[in-house]
């Protein structure tokens, strides 16, 4: 059997510059604002141990975090500089320069340390990890592979809910749309009831058909992250919109049309004539975070039939006069929706249990710190 090619990455391709100018990375005088005095702007492009490369307004540079900032995101990993964050730089001796500090974001992809380690399937220590950062678009990918290898609703329903809690706008974009040539509407209709009011997508880097209305997303300096499992062609959607191979790619097997994990790490790509992409490694598990109104924009359609429950604190669980079990029953509600509502309904309240528990516990370390430099300062006595 011959072992699949692979396209080795090229940092000399023309549609990764070297100096591109900072409106074109999406720089803006509300970002100005908040650049501390004495510092410069770069926005994260990659993320080493301990270090980041940024793209400036000289070129790409290589900087290495300031304690400060390595003490804040040991505290909170959220606060660790991630892919498409806006850092401060400082010079260094040796010539070196050093991220003094992370920028405000405007959105950020965020999800929660969830395992399936418990009987719930929702154990962690219910802290965070930023996927990517200043994003306008969160495109969903899940290839469309075989009539028997259907798409997974649930992970789309739950990354789609992500997108929303970002602050960006989800997009769901089904890849390899060559290999699945007549079961394309199902899969789309299919989709589409699990991502209402979402754009659906097939595309075909094959032929190219569907990349032009992705790209068409991507604008100007608009930042857009590809999100989805291992195999569903995140790289090579990366590669059509930029127009030549600037992430590397695996072939996939003819047998069932998957493609073989490629990326490990996350990367900022500039895209020739405007837009930037964030490309992924493939995730396995997504657990919610700070949930906002993302699940309930997903699942809309169940927060309408339960506006004719019978009592208002229904939980469509078994209550007489359910108006969502009554749709589940007739057909007109499929049951695997209810059952991905409910279960992530569950993980949402979870996870906002532990957020209370860890505000309180960062409240209890900063009343602490205050009491301490209080007695040394002799306002207050041992």
């Amino acid at each position: 059997m011959t072992a699949p090619r692979q396209t080795r990455h090229d940092p000399s391709h023309p549609t990764r510059p070297d100096s591109p100018d900072l409106p074109a990375l999406g720089w803006s005088d509300a970002l100005a604002a908040t650049l501390p005095a004495g510092t410069e702007p770069g926005r994260v492009s990659r993320v080493d141990r301990g270090a980041v490369e940024v793209l400036t307004a000289t070129g790409a540079e290589h900087a290495r975090l300031a304690a400060p900032v390595r003490r804040s995101g040991a505290a909170d990993p959220v606060a660790l500089p991630c892919v498409g964050d806006w850092v401060a730089l400082v010079a260094v001796p040796e010539g070196r320069r050093e991220v003094a500090a992370v920028l405000p974001r405007r959105s950020a992809v965020v999800r929660g340390g969830v395992s399936r380690t418990s009987r719930e399937g929702l154990s962690g220590d219910g802290q965070g990890q930023v996927l990517a950062a200043n994003v306008d678009v969160v495109v969903v990918a899940e290839p469309a592979r075989h009539a028997d290898d259907l798409a997974d609703l649930g992970r789309i329903e739950r990354l789609v809910a992500l997108g929303w809690d970002s602050g960006g706008t989800p997009v769901v974009v089904l890849t390899k749309a060559d290999l699945l040539p007549d079961g394309l509407p199902r899969l789309l209709a299919d989709v589409g009831g699990a991502a209402p009011g979402v754009d659906v997508h097939a595309v075909s880097a094959v032929t190219g058909e569907g990349v032009p209305a992705v790209r068409g997303y991507l604008a100007g300096s608009a930042t857009a992250v590809v999100l989805g499992p291992s195999g569903a062609g995140k790289s090579t959607l990366v590669n059509a919109l930029a127009g030549g191979e600037v992430m590397a790619t695996q072939q996939v097997r003819a047998a069932d049309g998957r493609g073989r994990h490629t990326t490990v790490h996350r990367e900022l790509v500039v895209l020739p004539g405007g837009g930037l992409v964030i490309d992924t490694p493939g995730l396995r598990r997504v657990g919610l975070f700070d949930v906002g109104d993302g699940v309930d924009k997903v699942f809309a359609d169940v927060e309408e039939l339960a506006a004719s429950c019978r009592f208002a604190d229904c939980s469509h669980r078994a209550e007489p006069g359910c108006a969502v079990l009554a749709a589940v029953e007739s057909g007109e509600f499929p049951r695997r929706r209810l059952e991905s509502w409910l279960h992530l309904q569950r993980e949402a309240a979870w996870m906002a249990t532990r957020s209370d528990v860890r505000a309180r516990r960062e409240q209890a370390r900063q009343w602490g710190s205050m009491h301490r430099q209080m007695r040394r300062d002799g306002v207050v006595r041992r």
